[in-house]
């Protein structure tokens, strides 16, 4: 049964939270008020009787996972065709109609599927004048002929509404495999996919797991289609390449002996396509640049990666990566143009835990769109931040390492050992600077970030952690909990000091509300303008950044801003208001207007990274809320927070 809007988010919200949420938090979020969350909790309860979805306690409400796991098990299959009384709400109506009309080659007749559906023929009228809104951006339409209404379109616009329809349907962005074989009836799908990954590894390709199901759910639609023959139109043998017929060629023997379904030339190469644009990459033994990357390709990456290394003072210069995320391109680049993008489950974690990398990702991106004429959504964004980050990730670990000092008294070669033992265990966290084999260390004397001991520091050392001699899993743990804590209180130091450089009261403003993001970035860039700090370019260039990608990093933070360091000044204006306002698919409190200079392009990923950390804490952002009346009082609550 699809949800209403509302009850959809506030599940969702409560999906990603771990602990209790309260009415007020989750009325928050949504907009709307206490009693009509006690509302939506209320229907879940009726609608997914007899489990009990949400849990409600003193502390507020929060998700019983495992019966969540059953009602979306129980609910997430395609509504059938003849059931029209699973079409109740006005999403599930539509789909249902939907559906209908993909399957009635002669079409529906209007009074008819009102009657069926116990609603108004103008309620039905409703649904199709939505259902042309659905068509948007495909081939698809509408004809009618008097209360008769059919489909028009190719067949192949025909599957791709029907595999959206179904991933709309899912509140989850993974597609889920046992789903597909129950809304379609393939059964064996997983047996296939098995067979089809084992297929692939042995040509020597890597497999997207992200992306494999999605075009399993595209096999699935075909082969119903099939059935129906409702079948992709003959063409003459395409100029393809040698390996999409191979995949064809692997895709139809599968097919045939776990369906017992021939599919024709022209569906193989269409599967295979998909296979190769959304799931699959030359492994490690293959030659990319000389099978896979054009030229072209290779040398618009290379200039898009040499401008984002320039722009944000990182080094993504390698030809290894080059060649990699060149390979993605060409990938993503096809999709775009048959406008059919691949889904990320992570988008909006990669968006809120790692936001620089992820603004790294919108830059490339917005070269890409002006490079190849397409759109680049979040969730291709989000694929090229997952590529940018395993990159970095690579680099940064040596250089962000802890620096430690190992207190092991001298017997035999114990000292030898640990060491061994720490660098292997810890190698890319942990530069152990120096081994003190004494009993009498001088504490106070040693110069490390962290000190790992044998023997008892004695309180003399706050960052000092007791190891065993033979180092555990448990000290191995601690270690590592240490190390983290370290870091964090490296990164908080260093964006104190920076963001107090940059803020100015005459850039604070306390309930400041304006109709939409655009609105509110034009007028804060008046203000930033008024005080010196930008031209209205910058302000423009902040709005084009906007519509490539929400800059809502956390559930209450929107940090809007250019894309390049142009200002004139480095600056930041902040509005924190007590009401939330809509800002793409969140609903935040506090916006942060970003403007940074030529010489502040170091600060700025210092800043950016850590501001949007700061604010991840639901509470203590509410905390910082309800406490900073004035600019004072707001800077001592961000001071107060950093430092918790």
């Amino acid at each position: 049964m699809a949800l209403p809007a509302k009850q959809a988010r506030m599940l969702d919200i409560l999906s990603r939270r771990g602990a209790w949420v309260t009415a007020n938090e989750l009325a928050h979020e949504l907009g709307v008020t206490t009693r009509s969350i006690r509302t939506y909790v209320a229907e879940l309860k009726d609608a997914a009787s007899p489990l009990e979805v949400v849990e409600s306690g003193p502390s507020g409400y929060r998700l019983d996972r495992e019966a969540y796991g059953t009602y979306l098990a129980a609910s997430s299959a395609a509504p059938d065709a003849a059931a029209p009384a699973a079409a109740g709400s006005p999403q599930a109506r539509l789909a249902y109609l939907v559906r209908r009309l993909l399957d009635e080659p002669d079409g529906i007749d209007v009074y008819d599927t009102a009657e069926s559906l116990f609603v108004s023929d103008s309620t039905v009228e409703s649904d199709l004048t939505r259902m042309r809104g659905l068509f948007a951006g495909t081939e698809l339409g509408l004809v009618r002929h008097g209360a008769t209404v059919q489909l028009s379109g190719p067949e192949i616009a025909r599957r791709k509404l029907l595999s959206r329809l179904f991933r709309d349907e899912m509140r989850q962005g993974i597609v889920d495999l046992a789903r597909i074989q129950e809304a379609f009836d393939s059964r064996g799908l997983a047996d296939f996919k098995s067979d089809l990954v084992a297929m692939l590894d042995a040509r020597g390709f890597f497999v997207n797991e992200y992306g494999i199901n999605d075009v399993l759910l595209h096999m699935a639609v075909a082969l119903d289609r099939v059935a129906k023959n409702r079948v992709l139109p003959a063409t003459a043998d395409p100029d393809v390449s040698e390996t999409i017929r191979r995949l064809a060629d692997d895709l139809g023997r599968l097919v045939a002996q776990h369906f017992d379904v021939a599919l024709d030339g022209t569906e193989l190469r269409y599967l295979a396509i998909l296979l190769r644009t959304r799931v699959i990459a030359p492994g490690a033994g293959a030659n990319p640049v000389s099978e896979y990357v054009s030229e072209h390709d290779l040398a618009v990456v290379r200039s898009i990666v040499a401008r984002a290394s320039a722009e944000y003072l990182v080094d993504l210069r390698d030809e290894d990566f080059i060649v990699r995320l060149t390979l993605h391109v060409q990938n993503l680049v096809a999709r775009a143009h048959e406008n059919e993008y691949s889904r990320n489950p992570l988008t909006r974690s990669i968006k809120s835990s790692y936001p620089m990398i992820y603004e790294l990702a919108v830059y490339i991106a917005s070269r890409l769109q002006a490079a190849e004429d397409i759109v680049v959504n979040d969730d291709e964004i989000a694929y090229i931040a997952m590529h940018v980050g395993a990159y970095l990730e690579q680099q940064s670990r040596r250089r962000d390492a802890v620096t430690c000092a190992v207190v092991c008294p001298n017997y035999y070669d114990m000292h030898i050992l640990l060491r061994e033992r720490l660098e292997s265990a810890l190698g890319d966290e942990l530069d152990v600077t120096s081994v003190i084999t004494s009993t009498d260390a001088d504490w106070e004397a040693i110069e490390a970030d962290l000190v790992l001991t044998t023997i008892d520091p004695r309180g003399r050392r706050d960052n000092a952690v007791v190891v065993q001699p033979f180092l555990t899993e448990t000290d191995i743990e601690h270690t590592r909990q240490a190390i983290a804590r370290i870091r964090r209180q490296r990164r908080r130091a260093r964006i104190k000091n920076d963001l107090l450089e940059y803020f100015d009261e005459s850039l604070f403003v306390r309930n400041l509300y304006a109709r939409d993001p655009d609105a509110m970035i034009r007028t804060l860039g008046d203000r930033m303008i008024a005080a010196g700090a930008i031209d209205q370019e910058y302000v423009d260039r902040s709005i084009e950044r906007e519509h490539m990608s929400s800059t809502a990093f956390t559930d209450s933070l929107a940090v809007p801003h250019a894309m390049t360091m142009s200002a004139k000044r480095s600056a930041i204006a902040i509005v924190v208001n007590d009401a939330a306002m809509d800002w793409g698919d969140a609903r935040v409190n506090v916006i942060a207007f970003v403007a940074f200079d030529a010489a502040g392009r170091a600060s700025f990923q210092t800043v950016f990274d850590q501001f949007v950390e700061v604010f991840s804490d639901r509470e203590a952002v509410l905390q910082l809320i309800r406490r900073a009346d004035t600019f004072t009082t707001f800077i001592d609550e961000l001071v107060r927070t950093i430092d918790s």
